[in-house]
């Protein structure tokens, strides 16, 4: 493969991956009210999403900063569709 087709699935990949990610973020604050113990169900839900966005990252990466890039580009694209879909900034300041 070329590097084109590398940085492309880079890319889509870091779409993946923040879809992921955020789709557990957004499942942990639903499940919040609903836990005894919320901060144990924060500490926790962070630390998986943490080493899996980085262990996705590192594999994707695959030794070349170019498609590090393409991928963190990618979970950003991937943040900013959702915070349009979900409500975003309005949501947070109303």
């Amino acid at each position: 493969m070329n590097t084109t087709a590398h940085i492309i699935i880079s890319f889509m990949a870091g779409i993946v991956l923040g879809a992921v990610y955020f789709w557990g973020l957004w499942h942990t604050l639903r499940r919040l009210s609903e836990t005894a113990k919320p901060f144990r169900w924060m500490f926790i839900s962070y630390t998986v999403r943490v080493c899996f966005i980085m262990t996705g990252f590192y594999f994707v990466m695959g030794g070349r900063w170019e498609r590090l890039i393409a991928a963190m580009i990618g979970f950003l694209v991937i943040r900013e569709i959702l915070m349009q879909r979900w409500g975003g900034r309005k949501a947070i300041l109303q």
